[in-house]
C-alpha cells in the first residue's frame, strides 16, 4: 500500500506538470520559463497556490489575485493521473512494468487534454512517446503478440518485444494514414490530421499489434457515437464539425491499459 500511496502522489506532481505541458506546447510556449501563472491575469503563482490539486480546493477553483476561474481541467487532469498511477501500483507493484503503463498513461492523459481544448497533439508527447515506448517495451515486455509468431525463436524476449513494437506501431500509423485518405478521397476534405498517425504509431508501440488495432477501432467507434450525438444535439451535420479524434484514441487506449488483464 506504501507503494501505490507514493505512486498516488507521484501521479500528482506529473498531473501539475502535465498541466503546463497541456497549456503551453500547443502554444509553442516553454514549459520551463515563466514560471507558472494565472492564464487570465499572468500573475505569477506562488508555490503554495501551486500544490496539486489541494490548491484548486483552498482557492475555491480561482485565481488569488483576480478572482478568475480555473479551468476544472486542472484539478481533473491531477486527480485523473494520480488516480490511475495509484491503480497501477496496486496491480503491478514497483516494478518496471508499472513504470512503463506509468509514462504511457501520462501521455495519454496529456495528448487527450492537449487535443480537446486545442485539437493539437504536441510531437512532444507523440514523438517523445515514440521513443520512450521503444526503450520500456524492450525493459519490461509485455505478453507477444501475433507478430511475434513471425520472428525466430532463438531471439530474446527484448529483442521480440521491440521488433513487435516496431511493426506495431508501423501498421497502426499506416492503417490511420490509409483511412485519412481514404476518407479525403472519398470527401474531398481532410478527415484528420498529421498528429493523429503520430499519436497511434505510439499507441502501437507501447499496446502492440492487436491493442492498436483496438484502439483504432474503438477509437472510431467512440468518435462515431459522439459526432452522431452532436448532430441530433445541436441539429448541425457533425461532417461541418472538427471533432477531437485524438481524445478518443486516447480514452480507446487508457480502457485498454486498465481492462485488458492479459496485456501486460
Amino acid at each position: 500500500m506504501l507503494e501505490a500511496i507514493l505512486a498516488l502522489v507521484a501521479g500528482l506532481l506529473v498531473g501539475s506538470f502535465l498541466n503546463v505541458c497541456i497549456y503551453r506546447w500547443p502554444r509553442d510556449l516553454s514549459v520551463v520559463r515563466p514560471r507558472s501563472y494565472c492564464p487570465a491575469c499572468q500573475h505569477p503563482l506562488a508555490w503554495y497556490d501551486n500544490v496539486p490539486l489541494v490548491s484548486f480546493v483552498l482557492l475555491r477553483g480561482r485565481c488569488r489575485h483576480c478572482q478568475g476561474l480555473i479551468s476544472w481541467r486542472y484539478a481533473l487532469v491531477e486527480l485523473l493521473t494520480g488516480g490511475l498511477f495509484f491503480s497501477l501500483a496496486l496491480t503491478h507493484g514497483p516494478t518496471l512494468v508499472a513504470l512503463k503503463w506509468g509514462v504511457f498513461t501520462a501521455l495519454l492523459i496529456g495528448l487527450i487534454f492537449a487535443d480537446l481544448e486545442q485539437q493539437i497533439l504536441p510531437d512532444e508527447l507523440t514523438l517523445t512517446g515514440i521513443v520512450a515506448g521503444l526503450l520500456l517495451v524492450a525493459l519490461a515486455p509485455s505478453q507477444e503478440g501475433v507478430v511475434s509468431l513471425l520472428l525466430p525463436g532463438e531471439w530474446n524476449p527484448a529483442r521480440r518485444a521491440l521488433f513487435e513494437a516496431l511493426i506495431s506501431g508501423a501498421f497502426a500509423a499506416g492503417l490511420l494514414w490509409w483511412i485519412g485518405l481514404l476518407y479525403k478521397v472519398v470527401r474531398r476534405r481532410e478527415g484528420m490530421g498529421f498528429g493523429d498517425v503520430k499519436m497511434v504509431a505510439m499507441i502501437g508501440v507501447f499496446v502492440g499489434f492487436q491493442g492498436a488495432l483496438f484502439t483504432v477501432v474503438v477509437g472510431s467507434l467512440l468518435g462515431a457515437v459522439v459526432g452522431l450525438s452532436y448532430t441530433l444535439a445541436k441539429r448541425k451535420p457533425v461532417l461541418t464539425q472538427e471533432l477531437p479524434f485524438g481524445t478518443f484514441l486516447g480514452l480507446a487506449a487508457l480502457a485498454l491499459v486498465f481492462i485488458w488483464p492479459r496485456m501486460a
